[in-house]
């Protein structure tokens, strides 16, 4: 089940797209935006990235570190960091133990095949680590307007 605003937020450690640990205990005292999305260089996850990019000043004025979680590999979306200049991290939680740790790793459907991947969903987390809000089935090119108007 995904955590709910007032729950804590799952800890994890993951690596970005640089190969480096991130774990969210790390960022405690600090306002972090947790986003899931299903696949790198995407067109829905493209958009929804770069909104992030595109709203980067908007982020930092709100004091909050936005952080991108995949089933992709590492390599896989160091290459999409690079090819957009998204520059912010994006974790890549290939065993989508994270995904599954916040009820997002969820059963699709798309042209009439059945498989499991990760709900767009977004967690805004407070500076003590606890949930503040959850945003599921974000559109992507609206996402970072509405993730900005709850910081």
């Amino acid at each position: 089940m995904a955590p709910q605003p007032g729950d804590p937020a799952p800890d994890f450690t993951l690596k970005d797209q640089h190969g480096n640990e991130v774990s969210l205990s790390g960022l405690r005292g600090q306002t972090v935006v947790l986003y899931f999305y299903p696949k790198a260089d995407t067109p829905g996850c493209t958009a929804q990235a770069c909104g992030v990019r595109d709203h980067r000043a908007d982020y930092q004025q709100a004091d909050a570190v936005v952080l991108g979680v995949s089933p992709d590999a590492v390599k896989p979306i160091a290459r999409f960091d690079e090819k957009y200049g998204l520059g912010f991290p994006l974790l890549s939680d290939e065993d989508h133990s994270v995904a599954e740790a916040y009820g997002v790793w969820v059963k699709k459907s798309r042209y009439g095949r059945t498989y499991m991947g990760n709900e767009r969903t977004t967690f805004v987390i407070g500076p003590d680590g606890t949930v503040r809000e959850v945003f599921r089935d974000v559109k992507p090119a609206e996402h970072a307007e509405l993730v900005l108007g709850a910081l």
